[in-house]
């Protein structure tokens, strides 16, 4: 790609006013999410790729500076341009998979990730990925397989109690409970966190009753989105649909739409009602 291309480009990317904020998803119910205000982070991302037009490693700052502020959609776009430098890297196909999943283009993440994992296969955010994907779709045994190759590769204390969960809900989503039990009695998640996962861990274990898992603390809105999502599996592998739906629903009231669990929960809430 050209330089001068490549400068107009990022120019384009932080044209918008210091106030807009962009519509990035329309629910089904009609509700529009949209992005939030730079707070400098975009500005300085921007300034470093235009000082540095093709290091894949900018575009990527750049994307993760954007979606920081929820604007999805934009990433995406650097992302797009991104690949238009370095077509063959999958940490970009890995970015753009995960934003799109986040604006709900699903068909376009499957695609991203799936041309990821074909160029590299150990990549940890992309099997995550492609695990939290497989899930929403329904596709409960493929996201297990993913999730289990990704819990491994995990890269943080974070990150490996988050592919843990997923395993769990995937696992016994398939109808593997005994599998998931087993999983968890070995304690891969050992390290130690304060992600919201983590508490969901404590929950599936006996550790924390489920009427204690979100506690009057938890508030912002996208711990909220994750922790009811997460409440509402547990009730719906236990057999408790009303009180599922209920969580689901209150996962998609807390406002927090970029997180999995929010979208997860539109996903339940879309196989009750064709029930």
């Amino acid at each position: 790609m050209p330089r001068s291309f490549v400068s107009l480009a990022i120019a384009l990317a932080v044209a918008l006013p210091a106030g807009a904020q962009t519509v990035q998803y329309t629910s089904p119910a009609g509700v529009a999410y949209r992005s939030q205000d730079d707070t400098g982070p975009i500005a300085r991302a921007a300034r470093a790729l235009a000082a540095e037009p093709l290091r894949v490693q900018r575009f990527i700052e750049l994307g993760v500076a954007q979606a920081g502020a929820r604007q999805m959609q934009e990433a995406v776009q650097t992302f797009t341009r991104a690949l238009a430098v370095a077509p063959n890297d999958p940490m970009l196909y890995r970015w753009r998979g995960h934003r799109n999943l986040s604006v709900r283009q699903f068909d376009r993440a499957m695609a991203d990730l799936t041309r990821g994992y074909a160029l590299d296969s150990t990549n940890y955010g992309i099997l995550y990925h492609l695990g939290v994907l497989r899930f929403i779709r329904g596709d409960f045994n493929a996201a297990a397989d993913a999730f289990a190759r990704a819990q491994p590769r995990a890269p943080d204390a974070g990150e490996l109690a988050g592919s843990t969960d997923w395993l769990w809900m995937s696992l016994q989503r398939a109808g593997r409970g005994a599998e998931a039990e087993a999983m968890l009695a070995r304690r891969p998640d050992s390290l130690a966190t304060t992600a919201a996962y983590a508490k969901r861990l404590r929950m599936y274990r006996g550790e924390l009753a489920p009427g204690a898992l979100i506690a009057p603390s938890d508030t912002g809105d996208v711990d909220v989105a994750t922790l009811a999502f997460g409440l509402g599996n547990w009730y719906l592998v236990h057999g408790d649909t009303s009180r599922a739906r209920a969580q689901f629903l209150r996962s998609v009231a807390s406002g927090g739409w970029p997180a999995f669990g929010f979208i997860a929960s539109e996903a339940e809430l879309a196989r009750l009602d064709r029930r």
